[in-house]
């Protein structure tokens, strides 16, 4: 108890002369700001599973310094909004505040991130109403169903394990054991802080006296757990009248192979995203190939969508599809030839044209936001060190040649497949026969 009342007058102390000390903030436009503090990593070393999960519905709970009351009257009292996110490899903590109040924002922000109380009945309220969450939502949307699946199956180690809390899990966390799992991994190698809206100088000069006096300093940061790909087959039961199919292979490198990650996040749009009704947006629409040569052409098909997992050294890229049950079967000889015709040949130079502009458009338009922003920085500096500057993607972007696109998809489909599958299960093809179409 000692420690603890020493712990906290010392932020306490922090945290008036960061207030005092920082300097008056520069003249500029930005009416609001966002500060969050990611850190590395995450769901990867959940222990117990499902830990992070719980820990997003505990953020901005009682803390040391706190009451959830005082905590949430306070950031009423501020004009702010806050959140917590959960990842497979980084939990991410957010503060949205009225520019002027940056100060307080931060201290909120770091008190909540790095002091939490996790009183018994905040813990166990968190995981009953993660329950209910679970049972009001009834059966989970078949892409996430299919996505865990697709995890579990593609992967050993540390990106196998769950991202949603499996039925039950929740409940047997202790506050203990979430306690240890903060005191292990929310350490200062693991932390970054970033902010948008606000000056670097300032939001330094706010945060170290703070971060200094609360913040472990931890060992250097270790290696994650090691995520071997190794593909495979997930299949569930369901009785829909529609048969939910997932293709995907190894993005290999995962964003720290950029030229590989932009060319399979150009491919993502050239191939496109959507439902027999989508339309508008970059990627989707009547250009993309998805509704062109599938959706145009094949009534029975609901849904046939691009999709992207990327991680720090490896991710998924595939085909979501949903068609009825009775066209199981035709609906992966239809994803198999669409992803393998991106390998088979250069796509026309148009094509590849209308891709590069989407995926440029994509990436700007989300830099708009100033939430996004703050992610950005985040998680870049933990996967890169550094932030790289917007051109750096936009010309890595403009710079793929068709031939490049090509090359970067054969060494995708190279790897094992992983194949997912949600409905009518007996009237799909066996996995082998399928992955033998790609050899």
């Amino acid at each position: 108890m000692r420690q603890k009342t020493r712990h906290s007058r010392a932020f306490a102390r922090a945290i008036a002369a960061a207030r005092t000390s920082a300097p008056p903030p520069p003249l500029n436009l930005n009416l609001l700001s966002t500060s969050n503090l990611h850190l590395l990593p995450s769901l990867a070393i959940s222990t117990p599973p499902g830990a992070s999960h719980l820990l997003e519905y505990l953020a901005f709970k009682a803390t040391h310094h706190r009451t959830h009351f005082r905590l949430t009257r306070e950031v009423e009292a501020l004009g702010g909004h806050v959140l917590g996110a959960a990842s497979r490899e980084q939990m991410a903590y957010a503060v949205d505040i009225p520019r002027p109040l940056v100060a307080e924002g931060l201290e909120i922000l770091a008190d909540a991130v790095l002091n939490p109380r996790f009183e018994p009945h905040e813990v166990a309220a968190a995981a009953a109403r993660l329950e209910a969450d679970r049972a009001a939502a009834g059966e989970a949307p078949p892409q996430a169903t299919l996505l865990e699946g697709l995890h579990e199956v593609a992967f050993t180690g540390g990106l196998a394990r769950p991202l949603v809390a499996p039925a039950g899990a929740a409940a047997k966390i202790t506050p203990d054991a979430l306690a240890a799992f903060v005191a292990a991994n929310y350490t200062a190698p693991r932390l970054v802080l970033a902010g948008a809206g606000v000056g670097h100088a300032e939001l330094a000069a706010l945060a170290s006296p703070m971060l200094t006096a609360a913040l472990p300093s931890g060992s250097p940061r270790p290696a994650p757990p090691a995520s071997a790909y190794v593909g495979g087959d997930f299949r569930q039961y369901g009785s829909s009248g529609l048969t939910h199919t997932m293709l995907a292979f190894e993005a290999p490198g995962g964003w720290r192979d950029v030229p590989s990650a932009v060319a399979l996040t150009v491919a993502q749009f050239l191939l496109g995203v959507g439902g027999s009704f989508s339309a508008g947006g970059p990627g989707k629409g009547m250009h993309s190939r998805l509704y062109t040569r599938v959706l145009n052409r094949h009534a029975w098909m609901h849904n046939c969508t691009a999709f992207s997992s990327l991680y720090n050294d490896t991710g998924l890229v595939g085909v979501f599809a949903s068609a009825e049950s009775g066209k199981a079967a035709d609906t992966v000889a239809v994803v198999t030839a669409e992803l393998a015709s991106l390998a088979s040949a250069p796509v026309p130079a148009a094509d590849l044209e209308r891709a590069k502009a989407a995926a440029i458009s994509s990436v700007l338009m989300n830099l708009e936001s100033r939430a996004v922003v703050a992610e950005d920085i985040g998680r870049q500096v933990l996967t890169y060190g550094h932030r790289k500057p917007v051109s750096e993607f936009v010309g890595a972007i403009r710079g793929l040649t068709p031939g490049g696109l090509q090359a970067a998809v054969k060494a995708c489909l190279a790897s094992p497949l992983s194949m997912a599958t949600l409905g009518d299960i007996a009237a799909v093809p066996r996995y082998d026969a399928v992955a033998a179409k790609f050899k």
